[in-house]
């Protein structure tokens, strides 16, 4: 009997896991060896199982889900960690890269793409999601001279979910907002704002609007043009 690649999810929602194992079920290739909705219990989970994979959502209720995958390369090196998550953006995909992923599904594409992405992934190969603009990779190719600006002290000293409330505020979206995309109460990200303005010495959002320009983040020309 051929040995299945065993796979571990790592995601909030119940509903979602289902339907996860649910398309994995119906491969003879793979199987799910255990589940978590948070990080600390995917970490344990992990020690328990030693997944072949990985698969981690970004937004995960105690911890990002790159921060996730930093602890997990480095204790499980072996395991490969395929993000799955509702966010495209060049920053979420560049950042888990470099924490150590080794492909990126977007949510949406999960139904016809999981299984391909885990084909891939199984042979050490990078799966990058087909549904990301070419706009999107061909800046990822360009992500070194980006992570010229992004290298900046301060903003290392933010914490990955930290960095990831920063990019959202400076976008203009209101703490309900952020809260809703991160599935994070308004009230937790007004105490990580309180905490990035304390790290980065900002006395106002503007502040941080003129910071997240300074170092690349966003285009002050186009955030100029947006109505207030």
């Amino acid at each position: 009997m051929v040995k299945k690649t065993k796979v571990l999810i790592v995601d909030d929602h119940p509903l979602f896991r289902e339907g996860i194992k649910a398309i994995i079920g119906r491969s003879p290739e793979f199987e799910v060896a255990g589940e978590a909705s948070d990080a600390q219990t995917g970490l344990q989970r992990a020690s328990e199982c030693r997944p072949d994979i990985a698969l981690v959502d970004i937004s995960l209720p105690d911890q990002s889900g790159i921060d996730l995958t930093r602890t997990l390369k480095s204790v499980l090196p072996e395991t490969h960690i395929l993000i799955v998550s509702m966010h495209s953006k060049m920053g979420y995909i560049i950042e888990a890269f470099q924490a150590g992923a080794i492909g990126y599904l977007v949510k949406e594409s999960a139904g016809d793409g999981l299984l391909k992405a885990l084909g891939c992934i199984v042979k050490g190969e990078f799966f990058l999601d087909n549904s990301v603009s070419r706009a999107v990779v061909s800046k990822i190719l360009k992500a070194a001279d980006k992570e010229v600006y992004v290298a900046d002290t301060d903003y290392r000293s933010l914490t990955t979910r930290e960095q990831e409330i920063l990019r959202l505020l400076v976008e203009g979206l209101s703490t309900k907002d952020v809260g809703n995309r991160l599935y994070i109460s308004p009230k937790t990200v007004e105490n990580h704002r309180t905490n990035i303005m304390h790290k980065l010495q900002a006395k106002s959002p503007l502040d941080l609007v003129r910071y997240a320009a300074r170092i690349g983040l966003i285009d002050i020309d186009h955030w100029k043009g947006e109505d207030p």
